[in-house]
């Protein structure tokens, strides 16, 4: 039996997939490499020593997604597949709710069809928008503000409709909190197709040469020298949580959310 990690040579998915390989999980993953390479994953073996089956497509080709459940017995998937850009999601806001949502409904769809009933879906802390107060809880109000947070809200909400509606699934989801770092190999790291969306690979570029300066806006919040604070976790530390997730997720039912973060 297998672990179907959608999204897996991304940045968050490839370091996940090295604590599976790790923990003897045999992972399956499939990625339209739209915003990560396929190296990625040659170093995730060569990291690991051991083997992925990979298959390239999109997650929008039900029919090509299809034959990933029929030639291979899958036990859960971990979704981390998705566009994931705030600003990007603002200017085209019909493409995120197209990718984000129809994926994960497909997704779902064929789960339920194959008897696959166990979920691990990757989510963001954006679903809580601007909070009044910090540290946040999983208690907080959900109040996404722009669409990338409201396409994965809208997946939270109907992940919970469908163990309403069959109680045999379970279902864990996870709210990151702005994963940065690499793994100690310096193998693989965070690496993004284009102009980075994310600070840190933003910096680590400007700093070799590959972009020429790092702007940096906003001067007008409560902090000491006005500029914004972010908290942030290892992106190995948020892999493992995510085997952790896994391990309860394969051995209960049910809906449970949890914060990813320090």
């Amino acid at each position: 039996m297998a672990i179907l990690v959608t999204g897996g040579a991304g940045f968050i998915g490839s370091h996940t997939c090295i604590e599976l390989l790790n923990e003897g999980y045999e992972i399956i993953v499939v990625d339209n490499f739209s915003n990560s390479k396929p190296e990625s994953l040659k170093r995730v073996c060569e990291i690991t020593g051991k083997s992925i089956m990979i298959y390239h497509l999109d997650l929008l080709d039900s029919e090509s997604l299809e034959k990933v459940f029929l030639e291979n017995q899958i036990e859960a998937v971990i979704h981390f597949a998705g566009l994931k850009a705030v600003g990007e999601s603002v200017k085209e806001s019909l493409k995120y709710y197209k990718n984000n949502i129809t994926t994960t409904i497909i997704i779902c769809d064929l789960m339920q069809k194959y008897s696959v009933k166990k979920l691990v879906f990757s989510s963001s802390a954006t679903v809580y928008g601007l909070p009044d107060t910090v540290p946040i809880s999983e208690e907080f109000p959900l109040k996404a503000l722009n669409p990338y947070g409201r396409t994965k809200l809208m997946v939270e909400e109907f992940l919970q409709d469908i163990f309403i509606s069959d109680n045999e699934w379970s279902i864990t989801i996870l709210r990151y909190f702005n994963p940065i770092g690499a793994h100690e190999s310096g193998l693989i790291g965070e690496d993004p197709s284009g102009t980075p969306n994310n600070l840190m690979p933003y910096i680590t570029k400007v700093a070799v040469g590959q972009l020429n300066v790092l702007n940096i806006f906003g001067n007008g919040y409560s902090t000491k020298d006005g500029t914004g604070v972010r908290d942030y976790i290892h992106v190995v530390d948020l892999a493992n949580g995510h085997v952790a997730a896994l391990d309860k997720t394969l051995k209960s039912t049910g809906v449970n959310i949890y914060n990813l973060g320090t």
